[in-house]
């Protein structure tokens, strides 16, 4: 079984470490010592990972999509074509890039700094360990 430090499990969660810390002093997810150490063993950290993703979204309204992998973000570039358009959004830790149509673009009114959602459905996911 995978272990992670609270470091870590910060970086995965997103959130900064002393954030981490408090939600383990607050018992939101177990922690054990290993030397001087503080560790989240992975299936724990994976639960809370996803107890915490369906609190965030509790107080949002839910998008009329069928998309289940969302990532708000802001967008940090947008190349107009004369057809086509490349659009970059920073979510998170995650840089998502997406091809669309120009016109897309202009009807969403999408430009460096707007909030955007990168939503992705795809029968095809790659997955690499750590």
């Amino acid at each position: 079984m995978e272990s992670y430090t609270i470091g870590q499990a910060a970086r995965l969660l997103g959130v900064s470490v002393d954030t981490a810390r408090r939600w383990a002093d607050a018992e939101r997810f177990p922690t054990r010592r290993e030397g001087t150490r503080r560790m989240v063993d992975g299936p724990d950290l994976a639960a809370f990972c996803v107890e915490a993703a369906q609190e965030a979204a509790e107080g949002e309204e839910a998008p009329h999509t069928s998309a289940r992998n969302a990532f708000p973000g802001i967008v940090t570039g947008v190349k107009l074509g004369t057809v086509d358009a490349q659009v970059e959004i920073q979510a998170g830790p995650h840089r998502v890039v997406s091809l669309l149509t120009r016109e897309a673009v202009e009807e969403l009114g999408l430009e460096v700094g707007s909030r955007a959602t990168a939503r992705v459905k795809s029968t095809s996911v790659f997955v690499d360990r750590g």
